[in-house]
């Protein structure tokens, strides 16, 4: 080993012991006839000290180093005479007898420090020196963390941990698929896994009671802070079991998570169904962290005269608490705020509780003191509070309320990135319509199990049935999503045929799982959760990209090694790939 010690572990004690070390220049810093070389690797930094009296060859070596130069120096541990409290090794220093220059390097073109100046393409650009800063490297071992927490629970579960093949079938259900041409079968692609799913499925027709795995999924979508064009799932399904089991068991798994990675007790997670959480949070995915649950007031504001009012299908509020105090431009900014298309309101209406019980609203014009004071009473306000309403069609104003609340949740400071409430969404729709398409889709996929007491209803009733199905969400993120499957051929054939499939269709599609079916398969249920999103939920960033090693930016694309890029000619020829000129 060129290094008898890391950069991070001498300590006082180790005072008079010879060492080597090796590293990247931090930084240089001259006093007199003092170098000072901070060397630094991914354990720490540890301080070099170079005497001009003592060597002045060595001395001259140490002042001509770079930034993130390699090297090796071989000296002697010494307590420091003005120690830094805020390094681990701060109390030491290696008095320098031998230095090698393993490599010498250009000038960064951003500084390797925790708060850097360069910007996110290029740190992409450069990514291998961005690995390099305390922050990245961090999370990178986060990462390791989960997965080594993660593998540890299910091992201790019994489940086997199976990979599941890469180049698989392309399917028409869900989001686009990275398709991979074949040069053996002419015409002919392969997909990249938006999922395992039917493999797991099969393993349980095989007999692997309890199967997990690590693994990379590919979905070729539009992009965002949480998505990414290939991401990494925590895959999971179990035979013999019911919702109740499924839950248990990888509600067991998170609360292993936080315990060994942050040291928190989650306690248990509270279940509500997909019908409240759009009632009252105007998501299937709702931010607990906070209170402001919404309050539908039509029976309280209607009749008034108010036409806005009185033409809605809905009238629904929030009560942010102790935010009367508002000015009218923090009101005027909100209302911006929910006009935006992204939101897609059309306006907002707000009443202030004032410190003496009298309430100030937008619309006085059209109603009293007596009955804005029972606007006061739906919410269970209090003097100090904000009312907040919109209205309009039931989903889009619930959606546009969803995100007024966030919004006032973070200029509240309710949204704190250390606090953790987690929760179970159950008993959502097995499936939804597609006006466009004039057709049902499956919500969750196509292999999801209706509730046996619903199943009546999927040829006559289909928006009524609700899905075996259940999403964990965190502070208002989804990480995790699964659901009782359906084993039954004669069932699974029946909601091809909801989902608009003939049968030739589904047998050429997914026959293989049907068949599979015929050989005796258990009852059977899973879960998938977003690794790179739990990751980034336990690091407190918005972000997952910094989570992963070389990360895509929001085009898809891998700047550092110029990636998508044009395949060779020669290439497409052998793949029976035609372009035009």
């Amino acid at each position: 080993m060129l290094r008898t010690h890391n950069c991070g572990e001498l300590r006082i004690t180790d005072a008079g012991k010879t060492v080597s070390l090796c590293g990247w220049v931090q930084y240089t810093r001259m006093a007199g006839g003092v170098a000072f070389v901070v060397l630094r690797d991914r354990y720490g930094l540890t301080q070099l000290t170079f005497n001009m009296a003592v060597n002045e060859a060595l001395f001259k070596q140490a002042s001509e180093l770079g930034r993130e130069f390699v090297v090796r120096a071989t000296g002697t541990v010494r307590e420091r005479e003005a120690k830094n409290p805020n390094m681990p090794t701060g109390d030491i220093e290696i008095i320098v007898s031998e230095l090698s220059v393993l490599n010498s390097a250009k000038t960064p073109p951003f500084t390797i420090e925790d708060d850097t100046d360069g910007g996110d393409e290029l740190r992409m650009k450069y990514r291998y020196l961005d690995l390099r800063r305390n922050p990245v490297r961090e999370s990178l071992f986060l990462r390791h963390r989960v997965a080594q927490a993660t593998r540890a629970y299910l091992n201790n579960q019994q489940f086997i941990e199976v990979e599941t093949p890469v180049l698989i079938k392309s399917t028409p259900e869900g989001a686009r698929d990275f398709v991979v041409p074949s040069r053996m079968n002419p015409g002919q692609f392969y997909a990249l896994p938006q999922s395992p799913q039917t493999f797991k499925q099969l393993l349980m027709v095989a007999g692997f009671d309890r199967y997990y795995q690590i693994v990379k999924c590919f979905r070729d979508e539009d992009l965002r802070a949480d998505r990414q064009p290939e991401f990494t799932q925590i895959d999971c399904e179990m035979s013999f079991v019911e919702r109740a089991d499924i839950l248990a068991m990888f509600e067991g798994l998170v609360r292993h998570l936080f315990h060994e990675v942050k040291g928190i007790d989650i306690g248990e997670l509270p279940h509500m169904s997909y019908a409240d959480a759009m009632k009252y949070y105007g998501s299937d995915k709702p931010d607990t962290r906070f209170g402001m649950r919404f309050v539908e007031l039509n029976e309280v504001v209607k009749g008034k005269g108010f036409p806005v009012f009185d033409n809605a299908e809905l009238v629904v509020g929030i009560c942010a608490s102790g935010a009367a105090s508002f000015t009218r431009k923090q009101i005027d900014e909100l209302t911006e705020f929910v006009k935006r298309p992204q939101v897609g309101a059309s306006g907002l209406v707000y009443a202030r509780v004032n410190d003496d019980g009298s309430i100030k609203s937008s619309v006085d014009k059209f109603y009293n003191e007596d009955e804005l004071k029972k606007w006061a009473a739906a919410f269970d306000a209090q003097p100090g509070d904000l009312l907040l309403l919109l209205a309009g069609q039931t989903d889009k104003t619930r959606k546009a309320l969803n995100e007024l609340r966030l919004e006032m949740g973070t200029r509240l400071g309710l949204r704190d990135k250390n606090t953790f409430s987690c929760l179970w969404v159950i008993d959502f729709p097995l499936l939804e319509y597609n006006e466009d398409e004039g057709r049902w889709f499956a919500m969750h996929h196509p292999f999801t199990a209706p509730w046996p007491e619903d199943l009546a209803k999927l040829d006559t009733d289909p928006g009524a049935v609700r899905a075996n199905a259940y999403d964990m969400v965190i502070n208002g993120v989804e990480v995790g999503g699964g659901s009782i499957r359906i084993f039954d051929r004669d069932l699974q054939a029946r909601m091809f045929g909801v989902l608009g499939f003939t049968p030739e269709e589904a047998q050429a599609q997914f026959g293989f799982l049907m068949n599979a079916f015929e050989f005796g398969a258990p009852p059977h249920g899973g879960i998938a959760f977003g690794f790179d999103r739990l990751c980034s939920l336990f690091g407190g960033a918005d972000s997952i990209r910094d989570f992963i090693a070389f990360p895509k930016n929001n085009a898809g694309r891998d700047v550092m090694i110029d990636s998508p890029s044009v395949i060779d000619a020669k290439q497409l020829k052998e793949l029976n790939i035609q372009t035009t000129a």
